[in-house]
C-alpha cells in the first residue's frame, strides 16, 4: 500500500485497488472530517498559561487542520502558539483573559504576535517557515466605526492634503514641523518644552521678562533686544509748566522820633529853621520839628516755591499676560 500526503490537508489518498473493503471508512474520514476541518472547522485551544504547540497529523483529526482557531484560558504574560509549517490559512481569535497577546508561529521563528481580544487571519508564507499576516489591502473596504489595536499602518498623505484621508502620524508630524519651523516661536501657559509635545526639534527658553515687538528690519531687528521695564524721568522728559510761588510780608510796625524846639522871631519867609514855611507875616515866634530816620521798618518779605515729586521710576510696562516662550533652533 503506498500513500501520498498533501501539505495542505494531509489526508490519506487511496492509489485504484487499495483498501478493499475500507474505502467508506477512509473516504468518510477524509471528506467528512479532514477536508470539513479543513475549509470550515471551528476549534478551541486552551493555551492554559503556556506555549502550545499544535499539529496537523496524517490521515487524523488536529488542532491546526482547522480553519478557525479561538485560544483561551487565563494568561499572565505573553504565549506562543507554534504551528507545523503546512501551507494552510488560520483565522486566530485570542479569546485569553489577563490583557495579553499570542504569538502563532513556527517553532524558532518570528511569527506575528495577535492582541488579546483579537482576531486575525493568517497564512503560512511561500517559503513554508513562518507564519504571516494574509492581508494587507482590501480595496473599498468599508467598516462601520472599527475600533483598532496594536499599530495599524496606513499610507502617509502629501503634505497639505485637505481630504477625509486617514492621517498618519508622519502626516501630523511633518504638519506641524512645516508650521513650526527653525526660528519659530512658541508660547503657552504650560511650562512643557514643545520639544517634548510636538516629538521634534530643538527648543530653548526664549525672550524671559520681554515683550514681543513687530520686526522692522531696521529699527527694530529680529532677535535683537533693547527697552527697560522702568524708567527715571530727567528734565528734559518733562513737558514746559510754571510752579505756584507764595509770597509772604511780614510787618511789625515801627516809629519815627519828633523833636519839637521854640524858635526867634521870624523876619520873613525862608528864614533859618523855617524851611518850607508859608507866610508873611514877621516877628511871628515859631516851633522847629526836626524829624529822625533811624528807625528800620521790620518789614520782611518770603517767597516760597512749591515742590512735588520723589524721582521714583516710572513703569513703562503695557498691560500684559505672563506666557512661556520657547525657539526652535535645531
Amino acid at each position: 500500500m503506498s500513500s501520498t500526503y498533501s501539505t495542505n490537508l494531509a489526508i490519506e489518498l487511496m492509489g485504484a485497488g487499495e483498501q478493499a473493503g475500507n474505502w467508506g471508512s477512509t473516504t468518510n474520514t477524509n471528506l467528512g472530517t479532514l477536508i470539513e476541518q479543513a475549509i470550515s472547522g471551528v476549534v478551541t485551544q486552551a493555551m492554559a498559561d503556556a506555549d502550545q504547540t499544535i499539529t496537523i497529523p496524517n490521515g487524523a483529526t488536529g488542532v491546526a487542520r482547522n480553519m478557525f482557531i479561538e485560544c483561551t484560558g487565563a494568561l499572565t504574560a505573553a504565549r506562543n502558539l507554534i504551528v507545523p509549517t503546512n501551507k494552510k490559512l488560520y483565522f486566530i481569535s485570542n479569546a485569553t483573559t489577563g490583557g495579553f497577546a499570542i504569538t502563532v508561529k513556527v517553532s524558532g521563528q518570528t511569527g506575528v504576535s495577535v492582541p488579546a481580544a483579537a482576531k486575525i487571519v493568517l497564512v503560512m508564507n511561500s517559503a513554508g517557515t513562518d507564519i504571516v499576516t494574509a492581508t494587507n489591502y482590501m480595496a473599498g473596504a468599508t467598516f462601520p466605526s472599527p475600533t483598532l489595536t496594536g499599530v495599524p499602518v496606513a499610507p502617509t498623505a502629501s503634505p497639505g492634503t485637505n481630504t477625509t484621508q486617514i492621517a498618519t502620524t508622519a502626516f501630523v508630524t511633518t504638519g506641524l514641523q512645516a508650521a513650526y519651523p527653525i526660528g519659530s516661536i512658541y508660547m503657552s501657559t504650560v511650562a512643557t518644552n514643545p520639544g517634548t509635545l510636538f516629538g521634534f526639534g530643538t527648543w530653548v527658553a526664549y525672550g524671559t521678562g520681554r515683550m514681543p515687538i513687530s520686526a522692522d528690519g531696521s529699527t527694530y531687528v529680529a532677535g535683537t533686544t533693547g527697552g527697560s521695564a522702568t524708567t527715571t524721568l530727567i528734565t528734559a522728559n518733562l513737558p514746559s509748566h510754571n510752579h505756584t510761588a507764595t509770597t509772604t510780608i511780614t510787618d511789625p510796625g515801627h516809629t519815627h522820633t519828633l523833636a519839637f524846639s521854640a524858635g526867634s522871631t521870624m523876619t520873613g519867609l525862608g528864614s533859618t529853621g523855617a524851611s518850607g514855611w508859608q507866610g508873611a507875616n514877621t516877628g511871628v515866634n515859631y516851633i522847629t520839628v526836626s524829624g529822625t530816620n533811624s528807625s528800620s521798618t521790620g518789614i520782611t518779605a518770603s517767597t516760597t516755591t512749591a515742590n512735588t515729586g520723589s524721582g521714583t521710576a516710572a513703569t513703562t510696562i503695557s498691560p500684559y499676560i505672563a506666557v512661556y516662550m520657547w525657539n526652535r533652533t535645531a
